[in-house]
């Protein structure tokens, strides 16, 4: 396996309805893949707007089953023609009444991996979560893909860095995190978390975001997606905030060894002083 892998991310903005969102993200897939890359994630709930802005149950409507959804069925076919790895955040009902914050990992050959469920549901003001999905319940998985080990975090995760950590001991290689995150209260943390927990972890990162203001609130989504690599350097220059945009980078599997070497944070952690950690 080459130890450069060409990835890409996807942000986009609300169109209005659902078909268009999922033509968008598919024409965008595509391009990604005309410009060689080799793993595309979407952004989180990709083919919706960001509906937690408010409470509503009428949005119940936009979940679908994974992996048996018309969506999923559908990007396995995309992933197949392009022979491109999909990471696909969507909105999932496990039956009815009970839904999930979810990605689904589909490989380069069309297959469907498995799922990553957001763990961590935030309920504040212009992010009511709670009243639309169950708290995760896959624990913290890494799919062996064509690319090599991934692992998905999603939106609010980001600011727990357990997860992080437990992606990296299971062998994630790259951790994409997409995302629905507005300017205001966490703006400034967005050039600060994803850094530092490909630092911390030495692995890359892809952030993902959204943008512009949506129908159903003040919510300014400010894009500003990039890749971060496990020094805390960015990956060429991050997207725009106000634009749809495909970023396409190549990033250097090579680099991680190199860093693993230098810092050894694998080898220093000390886990029989954790307990403390994880008691409620």
């Amino acid at each position: 396996m080459s130890n450069l892998v060409r990835a890409a991310l996807v942000q986009q903005r609300w169109t209005g309805d659902k078909d268009s969102m999922i033509a968008g993200a598919v024409e965008a897939i595509g391009a990604a893949a005309s410009q060689g890359a080799q793993v595309v994630c979407l952004q989180e709930l990709f083919y919706g707007p960001y509906f937690c802005q408010v409470q509503d149950a009428d949005y119940y409507s936009y979940t679908e089953p994974i992996p048996d959804g018309p969506t999923t069925k559908l990007l396995q076919e995309v992933a197949e023609r392009h022979g491109i790895v999909i990471v696909a955040p969507m909105y999932e009902e496990e039956q009815p009444g009970v839904y999930y914050n979810t990605a689904a990992v589909i490989d380069a050959d069309g297959r469907y991996l498995g799922k990553y469920r957001k763990n961590h549901i935030p309920q504040v003001k212009g992010f009511w979560e709670k009243f639309y999905f169950r708290p995760g319940n896959t624990g913290y998985p890494v799919f062996d893909t064509a690319v090599g080990r991934i692992g998905v975090y999603i939106c609010y995760d980001r600011h727990f860095p357990e997860g992080w950590r437990a992606l990296g001991l299971a062998g994630a290689k790259i951790v994409f995190n997409p995302s629905a995150t507005s300017r205001g209260l966490s703006q400034y943390l967005w050039r600060l978390e994803q850094p530092a927990a490909a630092v911390a972890n030495e692995y890359y990162v892809g952030a993902i975001n959204r943008v512009g203001v949506e129908p159903l609130g003040d919510n300014d989504f400010y894009g500003q997606t990039y890749f971060v690599d496990p020094r805390g350097e960015l990956v060429g220059e991050a997207a725009s905030d106000d634009k749809d945009e495909v970023v396409v980078r190549d990033l250097d599997l090579g680099k991680l060894a190199e860093v693993r070497d230098l810092w050894a944070f694998y080898r220093d952690r000390r886990p029989d002083s954790y307990g403390s950690i994880v008691e409620p």
